[in-house]
């Protein structure tokens, strides 16, 4: 394999196509020590994946909601050769209890917050998080153009939108990038229009949870797998009951992984990435040897013989459960 992956455009730069999520660094049951981090961000550089992605909210510490900024904050400082080397995007727009408030004066001073936090350098993207319905996607936009011309940021994103929203928002502004999740394990931008919308207007899509929020991995055979304190444990489709079903998909996918010589991960990221020249899988791990597992999957090809295998497994079984907790709240800022 070559050593840096190809490259795809966002917006009017050129990033790797597999992009690098830094969530589990700092928010998961324990903290990953910064010589650990600081190696797998590396590691994740020297492949040629430098499109990194963040929260203002991306911690397990209850008083410290700015734990990921400030590693990334701690990297540059202790890197400053390789701080203009990546592209940052950060999800922010909520407030500790994670509500939405699509507000200027909350938006502008979540911004100066997070480019404090950050210190070494500013966020190239800013991304609502979840649509705060009570001001509305023109709105929100208007106050993006706003901050954005004020110099916060150079790029818009939003994250979690249906279609509707996307068309509505790019009416006003333009948007560099829609986070939404998309794998293997669960394909519904492919059939309620978000997938569409985005190719329609040249928007790039960041899939989050490329591998199913972990259970793609092969790694996840049952909720016991989970480490104490890890909220997956909680998820409807990691029920007992939904477990059971959801793993026929995995073992499918491990077979055609198995005869391709490559991990059920790299399988999962490949696929994805086949789908659309515009899609950029967001794999996320804190080890040096899960990023590198992750970003490499980038140079594996598929014949539309094993697309077409791949795509009858996905099709053949219903995954179920609902996304993330049965909750009314947490399912109804979904694809806002």
């Amino acid at each position: 394999m070559s050593t840096t992956i190809p490259t795809r455009k966002l917006a009017d730069r050129q990033v790797g196509a597999v992009a690098t999520g830094l969530m589990r660094m700092t928010w998961s049951p324990v903290q990953t020590p910064d010589s650990q981090a600081f190696e797998a961000m590396q590691t994740a550089l020297s492949l040629g994946s430098d499109c990194w992605n963040s929260g203002a909210f991306y911690s397990s510490i209850p008083d410290n909601k700015a734990a990921n900024l400030q590693l990334i904050g701690r990297f540059c400082k202790a890197h400053p050769e390789l701080k203009d080397k990546f592209f940052l995007s950060v999800k922010g727009g909520l407030h500790p209890d994670m509500r939405a408030d699509g507000n200027l004066d909350f938006l502008r001073k979540d911004c100066e917050n997070i480019n404090a936090q950050l210190g070494e350098r500013k966020m190239d993207l800013y991304q609502m998080a979840r649509v705060d319905k009570s001001v509305g996607i023109e709105q929100i936009m208007k106050n993006m153009l706003v901050l954005r011309d004020e110099g916060h940021f150079k790029y818009i994103g939003l994250s979690e939108v249906s279609a509707e929203t996307i068309r509505k928002a790019v009416a006003i502004a333009p948007i560099a990038a829609v986070e939404v999740e998309y794998s293997p394990f669960f394909t519904e931008i492919e059939t309620n229009g978000v997938l569409d919308a985005c190719k329609e207007h040249g928007i790039a899509i960041i899939a989050y949870s490329p591998l199913g929020a972990g259970i793609l991995s092969g790694q996840i055979k049952s909720r016991k797998d989970f480490e104490e304190g890890d909220m997956r444990a909680h998820f409807d489709r990691f029920s007992d009951e939904n477990m059971a079903h959801n793993l026929q998909l995995v073992h499918s996918l491990k077979s055609i992984a198995a005869k391709k010589g490559i991990t059920p991960a790299q399988l999962s990221i490949a696929w994805i990435l086949h789908q659309w020249e515009g899609i950029f899988p967001l794999p996320g791990s804190s080890r040096p040897a899960g990023v590198r597992e992750s970003v490499e999957a980038a140079h594996v090809k598929l014949s539309d013989e094993e697309l077409k295998e791949i795509r009858d497994v996905v099709d053949s079984v219903e995954i179920k459960g609902v996304r993330y907790i049965n909750n009314p709240h947490v399912q109804g800022v979904l694809f806002g």
